[in-house]
C-alpha cells in the first residue's frame, strides 16, 4: 500500500520542491525581486522599451519619430509600474504563443495599444531582433543588479566582521596548529586577518567582473537590421544601447552572447565561497578545540537527546550551502560558454538556475553573520595550550643558532623536541649549554610561547 499523499497541497514555504523557497525563504526572498521568473520577465520588458526608445533616437529611421517628454514617460511607466499581476498576464500570454519572449512583446503592445502619440511604434517593438538579444541583456542586468545590490553587500559585511574581529584580538596569542600539530604561536586577530584579506580580494574580483551583451541578430551580423536601414551605423547604435544599459558590449557573438563573462562572475563567486569554507571550517575546528564558545540562545536545542549541546550549528549549515553553490556555480561555469554551432538551447534551461546559486551563497551568508556574532573567546583555553607547548620555540632557539654559526642546529632541536612535549626548565637548560653570546640567551630565555607571535599584532591591525 501506497504512503503517497493522494492530494497536491497548495504551493506555500511549507510544500515548496526547494528549500530556497521553502524553509530558507526568509534569507533568499531578498532575491526575489531580481532572480525569480517574475524578474526575468520585467528586466525583458525593460530591455524591449529601452531599444524601442534607442530605435526612436535613431534619425535614420524616419518611420519612427522621436518620442517627445511624455510619450517617453508613458513607456517609462510601463517598466516601473511592472508588478505581480503584469508578469501574471505575459504568463498568460506565452500560454498561447508557448514563446516566452514573444509573449512580452505581444504585452508591450496591449500596453501601448491605446497611445495614440505611440500607434506607429508598434511594429518596431522588438525589431530586428532575436530572442537572445533580450535574453542575454536581461540576465546580464540581473546578475550585475544582484551581485551589487544584494550578494557583494552581504559577502563585505562578512569581510567587515573578520575585520572587527582581527582588530578586537590583534594581540591576543594563539598557538597555530598547522597539520593539526603545535606550531609557532601566531594571534586570533591575525587569522581573521588572513580571511578578511582573502576575501576582500576575491570579492574585489566578483565585483569587477563585466557583464557584456550584444543586440546583433539572429546570428550576430545585424542581417536584419542592414536590409531594413542599410544607411544605419547598427554596430554604433549596439555599442550605444547597450553601453547604456550599464553593460559592456560584446561585438562578436553568434546567436548568444557566449557566456564567458558569466561564466567569469559564476568562477569569481566560487572562490569567495571558497574562502568562506575555509573559514567555516576553521571556526568549527576552533570551536571544537575550545578557543571559541558560543552563545547560548534561549530556547534553541543542540541534541535532541544530548541536553548540553551547543553545536556549530551556523557553521555547518554555511558549509553546505556553499558547497552547492559552488557545485551550481562550476557548471554554470562549464556548461554554458559552450553551444553547438550558432546556437542550441541547453544553456537556456540552466540559465534559469542562476538565482539558486545566489540563493545558497546568501543563506551561507546568513548563517556565517549569525555564527560569527555568538563567537565569544575562551582565553584561558588559548593559553592553556600555549603553555604547554614549550616545544614550539626550538624554531626559534634553532635559528638563533644559526646566526652564531652553531653547525647542525636544525638537528639538535630535533632530537631534543621532535615528537615529545618540552617544558621550560628542559628548553632552558639546552639554552644555557649553547656557545652563544649572553645576550642572546637571556634573550631566548625570555621567550614564552604566548610571547612568540612575531608582527602577528602589527599586521592584524593593519587589515
Amino acid at each position: 500500500m501506497s504512503s503517497a499523499p493522494s492530494t497536491v497541497p497548495p504551493l506555500s514555504e511549507l510544500t515548496a520542491l526547494s528549500p530556497l523557497d521553502g524553509r530558507y525563504a526568509r534569507h533568499t526572498g531578498v532575491l526575489r525581486a531580481t532572480m525569480s521568473e517574475y524578474g526575468l520577465i520585467r528586466y525583458r520588458v525593460l530591455v524591449e522599451v529601452e531599444w524601442l526608445k534607442a530605435l526612436a533616437a535613431e534619425p535614420a529611421i524616419v518611420e519612427l519619430p522621436a518620442f517627445d517628454a511624455a510619450t517617453l514617460a508613458t513607456l517609462d511607466a510601463i517598466v516601473t509600474n511592472f508588478d505581480a499581476a503584469a508578469a501574471t498576464r505575459v504568463k498568460t500570454i506565452e500560454r498561447s504563443t508557448n514563446h516566452d519572449v514573444k509573449a512580452v512583446e505581444y504585452y508591450l503592445r496591449e500596453q501601448i495599444a491605446d497611445v495614440p502619440a505611440l500607434e506607429r511604434a508598434i511594429p518596431f517593438l522588438h525589431f530586428a531582433c532575436t530572442s537572445e538579444d533580450i535574453n542575454n541583456l536581461s540576465y546580464g542586468l540581473m546578475l550585475r543588479d544582484a551581485r551589487d545590490t544584494i550578494v557583494a553587500p552581504a559577502l563585505g559585511a562578512i569581510r567587515d566582521e573578520l575585520k572587527r574581529l582581527a582588530h578586537a584580538h590583534a594581540e591576543l596569542p594563539m598557538l597555530a596548529r598547522t597539520h593539526g600539530q603545535t606550531a609557532t604561536p601566531t594571534t586570533l586577530g591575525k587569522e581573521m586577518a588572513n580571511v578578511a584579506a582573502r576575501l576582500a580580494e576575491q570579492l574585489a574580483q566578483f565585483e569587477a567582473v563585466a557583464m557584456l551583451g550584444k543586440i546583433n541578430g539572429a546570428v550576430g551580423n545585424y542581417n536584419a537590421h542592414v536590409v531594413a536601414y542599410p544607411e544605419v551605423d547598427w554596430p554604433a547604435l549596439s555599442r550605444r544601447f547597450v553601453s547604456g544599459l550599464g553593460l559592456s558590449w560584446n561585438a562578436y557573438t553568434t546567436q548568444i552572447e557566449p557566456h564567458d563573462c558569466v561564466a567569469a562572475y559564476a568562477d569569481a563567486l566560487a572562490r569567495v565561497n571558497t574562502v568562506l569554507i575555509d573559514l567555516a571550517r576553521d571556526v568549527w575546528s576552533y570551536i571544537s578545540i575550545g578557543y571559541f564558545k558560543q552563545k547560548k540562545v534561549e530556547g534553541e536545542v543542540g541534541s535532541s537527546t544530548m541536553p548540553h549541546k551547543v553545536n556549530p550549528i551556523d557553521f555547518e549549515n554555511a558549509e553546505g550551502n556553499l558547497g552547492l553553490a559552488d557545485a551550481l556555480l562550476g557548471h554554470f561555469s562549464r556548461k554554458l560558454p559552450i553551444s553547438r554551432l550558432q546556437r542550441d538551447l541547453t544553456d537556456s534551461t540552466v540559465l534559469r538556475n542562476l538565482g539558486a546559486a545566489l540563493g545558497y551563497t546568501m543563506i551561507a551568508c546568513r548563517s556565517l553573520s549569525q555564527g560569527l556574532a555568538k563567537l565569544e573567546v575562551d582565553g584561558e583555553a588559548l593559553a592553556r595550550d600555549l603553555d604547554q607547548a614549550w616545544e614550539i620555540l626550538a624554531e626559534p632557539v634553532q635559528t638563533v643558532m644559526r646566526r652564531y654559526g652553531i653547525a647542525d642546529s636544525y638537528e639538535q632541536l630535533k632530537q631534543l623536541t621532535r615528537g615529545q612535549r618540552v617544558d621550560r626548565a628542559g628548553l632552558h637548560a639546552f639554552v644555557d649549554g649553547l656557545a652563544i653570546p649572553q645576550a642572546a640567551r637571556d634573550a631566548l630565555k625570555s621567550l614564552t610561547p604566548a610571547a612568540y607571535v612575531g608582527l602577528a599584532p602589527r599586521l592584524a591591525r593593519e587589515i
